[in-house]
């Protein structure tokens, strides 16, 4: 007999999911609170740009799907990094020149998703269906249609969550359990902003991220292949509604990106404050009847760029253990969660350290030396020595693992240090004692 899925959330790793499951022989029915996406116009659906690199690319190209999305992705070689006293020095992302990211719309990622899912047997979508209860112990969802509120109750062999940071699958699962639950809200926001195409020519260099590095006030910029680029405002959360004249406080902060936003006010006024919110949970399935996926059980802060790749990798693991473990799906739920997890929570401190890094750091000359250090080493010694930034953006090394190994590599270097410098003294006293300089 057909086993049935029921997928909550439509989002890129729902829809993954959906496309790994139906490969696999299950019916799957994904029901989204929001339209159809592909329904709506431009303006209806701004999308943010989203950060592809080699997790999620390879997660995509499982399916089949990546030769589709080529087109829709402009490639991101490196940053130019934007210095209040003008120039925009460029930082390469790898030793390699393969090592590069590549920038997506949401909405481009999503609908090719969709149409690919939907041309799978056993694959159907509810949009405008909205999570009302849960039933774990039956695997069954409670909803609601929008717009006319009519009730639908769907009964399932299992309930994937895979409805956000803010999941209500997460938060039906897991009531009544012993769960570990930590959520916590940075205390900075964002506000998306254009750099518009100039009569269709990119006003800045286009394959880049555009990074403006500030204590107080942040901007990151991903390229369109329309020539325009999406930037992200972030700021401390209260200061949104201090600044008055958004256009002066960016001639103070930000003197070179004004002239590239010709619609920074209007935009400012218009455009909402985000929040940025990272998530630690457990357990990450009930038995056999619910699982979670994606932002649903780890959401990140997005300074690393990846939260998305994150949650399409979650598909792959979760699509393995399910072929590792075919007629048990408890088995394969606690598999995935006890292969991902540390990982993930890993991932968590990582994001979360390169906000301070994009922040307050990449102005500085020790760190810039420090990179080109690690740069000038993997292409000394390809294969033995790999960046941490390399491993965790251009490999698919579990997260911990490349932590544990960049740690390993920055222990040499500081041995390397400290042996150089003791040679030196050494030199300095040889050279003492036999009458040479004094200091």
């Amino acid at each position: 007999m057909t086993r049935r899925i029921l997928i909550v959330g439509a989002g890129p790793a729902g829809t993954l999911l959906a496309c790994c499951l139906a490969r696999r022989g299950f019916q799957v029915d994904v029901y989204e609170r929001r339209p159809d996406p592909r329904l709506l116009d431009e303006e209806e659906s701004r999308s943010i740009n989203l950060g592809l690199s080699a997790r999620g690319i390879k997660a995509l190209d499982d399916i089949g799907l990546m030769d589709t999305l080529w087109p829709l992705t402009v490639p991101m070689r490196g940053r130019a990094i934007h210095l209040p006293g003008g120039g925009a020095p460029f930082q390469p992302y790898g030793a390699h020149e393969g090592e590069i990211l590549h920038s997506v719309l949401r909405r481009d990622l999503i609908t090719t998703l969709i149409d690919h899912a939907e041309a799978q047997p056993g694959v159907s979508f509810h949009f405008r269906h909205r999570l009302v209860d849960l039933d774990r112990e039956a695997a069954a969802v409670h909803l609601a249609e929008e717009g006319t509120g009519a009730a639908l109750t769907v009964r399932g062999d299992a309930v994937i969550g895979a409805d956000g940071a803010f999941s209500q699958v997460r938060a039906r699962m897991q009531h009544g359990l012993r769960v570990d639950h930590h959520q916590e809200f940075l205390e900075w926001g964002y506000k998306e902003l254009t750099i518009p195409a100039d009569d269709g020519s990119a006003r800045t260099r286009l394959e880049a991220l555009h990074v403006w590095p500030g204590e107080d006030a942040l901007i990151v910029a991903h390229p369109n292949r329309d020539n325009s680029l999406t930037g992200t405002l972030f700021l401390p959360v209260e200061r949104f509604e201090e600044i008055a004249d958004p256009e002066e406080f960016f001639r103070a902060r930000f003197p070179d990106a004004i002239g590239l936003m010709p619609h920074l006010a209007k935009e400012y006024a218009e455009h909402p404050v985000g929040h940025l919110v990272s998530i630690r949970t457990s357990p990450w399935h009930y038995r056999d009847r619910v699982a979670l996926i994606g932002d649903a059980c780890h959401a990140v802060y997005p300074f690393y760029g990846q939260g998305m790749n994150a949650s399409l990798e979650d598909c792959t693991v979760l699509d393995r253990c399910l072929g590792a473990h075919p007629d048990d799906l408890g088995r394969a739920f606690a598999e995935y969660q006890r292969l991902r997890k540390p990982h993930t929570d890993v991932l968590d401190e990582l994001s979360k350290q390169n906000f301070v890094e994009l922040r307050d750091r990449l102005r500085s000359p020790f760190h810039l030396a420090r990179k080109k250090a690690d740069l000038l080493l993997a292409r000394l010694l390809p294969g033995r020595w790999v960046p941490l930034y390399t491993m965790i953006s251009h490999t698919t090394t579990p997260y911990a693992d490349a932590l544990a190994r960049a740690r390993r590599q920055d222990a040499i270097l500081r041995w390397a240090g400290v042996a150089t410098g003791a040679v030196a003294l050494a030199a300095v006293r040889r050279s003492t004692r036999k009458g040479g300089p004094r200091c």
